[in-house]
């Protein structure tokens, strides 16, 4: 792991998730709160993210892919639960939990197809918003770093499904 340089280390990435944590906590207080992992990338900060929500909720899990090693395909492939263990989608706030917002173009599925099952309101948390690299026109409700156009690793982010457990954010030396 020679050429991985740290871009945010363990107790910073613990503080930022805590604080977006009491956000999410106010914005949802008394609302019926389903929160979404994208798989694989935001299992992590998912796990971290929602014991630092203080708020009743359900967690369901989806799949969305749209990379192969450090290129976006441009194309966004969904699977999964879908049936969301049967709830009715029309009683719940959904907030969909993702590790990176690049291209816009995963998010922006999901968001509609949320909301086209009738969720009141449908947001995105992120652990990281690279705003730089964004094709579709989709921002983050709740975010916990903007970062500039880096290849980064850790918390769950991957290069072709390696450095996933390291406990930070990381970049790829070349």
């Amino acid at each position: 792991m020679n050429n991985i340089s740290v871009l945010y280390s363990e107790e910073e990435l613990a503080l930022s998730v805590k604080k977006l944590g009491a956000e999410i906590t106010e914005e949802y207080k008394g609302k019926k709160l389903l929160v979404v992992c994208v798989l694989k990338g935001a299992f992590v900060f998912t796990a971290d993210l929602v014991r630092s929500i203080d708020n009743d909720m359900q967690i369901a899990f989806i799949t969305a892919k749209s990379y192969v090693g450090t290129s976006s395909t441009g194309n966004v492939s969904i699977s999964g639960d879908h049936d969301f263990m049967g709830l009715d989608l029309r009683e719940w706030d959904v907030l969909l939990v993702e590790d990176i917002l690049d291209t816009g173009r995963t998010l922006c599925e999901l968001k509609k197809k949320f909301a086209s099952m009738g969720a009141p309101s449908v947001k995105i948390a992120v652990m990281l918003d690279k705003p730089s690299r964004r094709v579709a026109d989709i921002t983050p409700d709740f975010k916990c770093y903007e970062i500039e156009d880096r290849f980064v690793v850790g918390c769950g982010l991957d290069y072709d499904e390696r450095y996933r457990n390291l406990p930070f954010i990381g970049i790829i030396s070349e």
